[in-house]
């Protein structure tokens, strides 16, 4: 089985009275960490700040020290047909993924999106009503996963989900 490993950061930032955390909702709906390959001669952090940039735009991490976590998942890439149509393959990939904890003093976020569909990636700017949207929306999955025991629910999604976490789902 092909193996993959790559680095990511739990990027937050104080702000007034709270703390904020950065979460990005990718193509195939899931929301996650900024996080990426570790590229040949790359380290760990050289890689989590290299994809948090290509993803955010933020460059002022400051990796806190004592914090990292690493996870193990399954998933099967998407490919791309001879006729040029997208879709997952067969075969399983078991990824290892390194996560940090880093601050950032960042306020303005620049989002990079993912178009499984096209295969290409676009930075843009979020308007102020798109970003109140999205973070109105982010609260609320704080809110559920908060309340979680993070465990697979085992419902519709969690079958086509990219990064499925083996589990013990009767629905699996």
């Amino acid at each position: 089985m092909p193996t993959e490993k790559s680095a990511g950061a739990v990027v937050f930032r104080h702000s007034k009275n709270k703390t904020e955390y950065l979460l990005l909702h990718y193509g195939v709906g899931h929301w996650d960490f900024p996080k990426g390959h570790i590229e040949k001669g790359e380290s760990e952090e050289e890689a989590l700040r290299r994809e948090v940039f290509e993803e955010t735009g933020i460059k002022d991490l400051r990796i806190i020290p004592g914090f990292s976590h690493t996870m193990k998942y399954f998933f099967k890439k998407y490919i791309t047909t001879p006729s040029g149509k997208i879709k997952r393959g067969k075969e399983m990939v078991m990824k290892f993924v390194v996560f940090y904890l880093a601050e950032t003093k960042t306020k303005k976020v620049k989002l990079s999106l993912y178009f499984l569909d096209q295969q290409q990636k676009f930075s843009t700017v979020r308007t102020k009503i798109e970003l109140e949207e999205a973070q109105k929306e982010i609260l609320e999955w704080k809110k559920k996963i908060e309340k979680s025991d993070f465990t697979c629910s085992g419902n519709y999604l969690c079958r086509d989900c990219e990064y499925k976490l083996m589990c013990s789902s009767s629905e699996m």
